[in-house]
């Protein structure tokens, strides 16, 4: 049986002893029930992970590291989601299932018909949610690099930051699939319509490395939304013949790219 992996933000050297923090401690000792002299694994989120030996002493949990593994399980290529902001049981959902299937950075993206709206304080409380959830899912699935998270944004202000406007580089979608392949230049960005020309498969190519996908609210992307995404030179592809909701449609597309990318 795999040893228990834990997230713990910190640096640990081979060799050496410390003790948890107090969350840790509490869910090895007090929920796991893990006992004295037990295999733990633990990464920081950064690179590789530490095998270590949980030690009891009185009511510390201490953690004996005695070796560094480099594994790395990201995908060859960066994948980001930039996810309409929907219900909060949904959004934890995406967020873990986003993780497991390797997505890089995710942007929770404030639409015009999502139905959530956040206060400054809030929005902290909710973002500290979110970033437990990469943790625990990262723990579970045996990612040692945390999934990158931004704060919500708006999507003008999403493809502003990372597209090129139109005017100064052709749009991809005035040109042939056989083309897009081929362009110089790795970045993506892949709007899911029902009525696109091309599908997937059309677009993607060997110098796509770097691919973002825009998934509309529960009720959509507005018409200005989608003029903004078209204007800024995001690629519409059709997914399948079938509607699938929001919480499905992201992680769908993110398993197509990865399988016909190659990467594992």
């Amino acid at each position: 049986m795999p040893a228990p992996r834990f997230f713990c933000p910190v640096h640990p050297t081979v060799g050496t002893t410390f003790e948890l923090p107090t969350a840790l401690a509490h869910h090895a000792t007090r929920v796991l029930r893990l006992k004295h002299n037990t295999p733990i694994v633990l990464f920081n989120g950064q690179q590789g992970q530490y095998n270590a030996t949980l030690l009891l002493e009185g009511k510390k949990a201490i953690a004996h590291v005695h070796e560094f593994d480099p594994r790395n399980l990201e995908l060859p290529g960066q994948l980001t989601l930039a996810q309409a902001l929907v219900s909060a049981e949904k959004m934890d959902w995406i967020i873990e299932k986003a993780v497991e299937s390797g997505v890089h950075t995710l942007v929770p993206i404030m639409a015009q018909r999502s139905v959530a709206n956040f206060s400054a304080e809030r929005l902290a409380k909710k973002m500290q949610h979110w970033e437990r959830v990469i943790e625990s899912a990262s723990a579970q699935c045996g990612r040692n690099q945390l999934m990158q998270l931004t704060k919500p944004q708006t999507l003008a202000n999403l493809l502003e930051n990372s597209i090129a406007p139109a005017k100064e580089e052709p749009a991809i979608t005035s040109t042939s699939p056989e083309t897009n392949a081929k362009e110089a230049g790795a970045e993506l960005t892949l709007v899911c319509h029902p009525t696109a020309q091309h599908t997937l498969r059309d677009v993607l190519g060997p110098s796509r490395s770097r691919i973002t996908l825009l998934i509309g609210p529960e009720g959509g992307w507005s018409t200005e939304e989608l003029a903004q995404a078209e204007k800024a030179g995001a690629e519409f592809v059709r997914f399948g013949k079938r509607v699938l909701r929001t919480e499905t449609a992201g992680l769908a597309m993110v398993s197509a790219i990865s399988a016909l990318q190659n990467w594992e």
